[in-house]
């Protein structure tokens, strides 16, 4: 079975499956805002997907699940992923992207991002998200919170 060589959350990120990928603000774990609900506009789940030789001209479904904290379903995608045979048959990493538009958390705490393969849990991704009430010098947010706050 397919297994996960990485995944990450990041600010955007773009992909040409089975190719490179470009990042920007990788390794999101947590974020913040001043109120409950959070309206998140963007995020990006980036998975490297490890396909051994004897798994390539077969499809793989996979399926990506956010949860809250009490494990209520916030959002979720199911794709079917197919790794072409190469003349140079070899184990490959399949990369891929995908974007999670205007993400509602309705309470802070300890989330995650859940990824199967083929029905089997294959990786766990936690996501705080938390209440900010610090200041920064002009009164407003600490810079790192104005990153934070969507």
């Amino acid at each position: 079975m397919p297994d996960i060589a990485y995944a990450f959350l990041a600010d955007a990120a773009q992909s040409v499956p089975g190719q490179k990928f470009n990042v920007l603000g990788g390794g999101v774990s947590r974020i913040g805002s001043r109120s409950f609900p959070l309206r998140h506009p963007h995020l990006a789940l980036v998975v490297g997907l490890r396909v051994t030789a004897a798994e390539t001209d077969r499809s793989h479904e996979v399926q990506l699940l956010m949860l809250d904290p009490d494990g209520a379903e916030i959002a979720s995608a199911t794709a079917t992923i197919a790794m072409q045979k190469r003349p140079d048959v070899r184990d490959e990493v399949l990369t891929f992207a995908v974007d999670l538009w205007n993400l509602t958390f309705p309470t802070g705490g300890d989330h995650s991002v859940r990824i199967l393969v083929n029905g089997s849990e294959r990786e766990r991704l936690p996501l705080l998200i938390s209440l900010v009430t610090g200041e920064g010098p002009d009164g407003g947010p600490s810079p790192a919170e104005r990153r934070l706050d969507a």
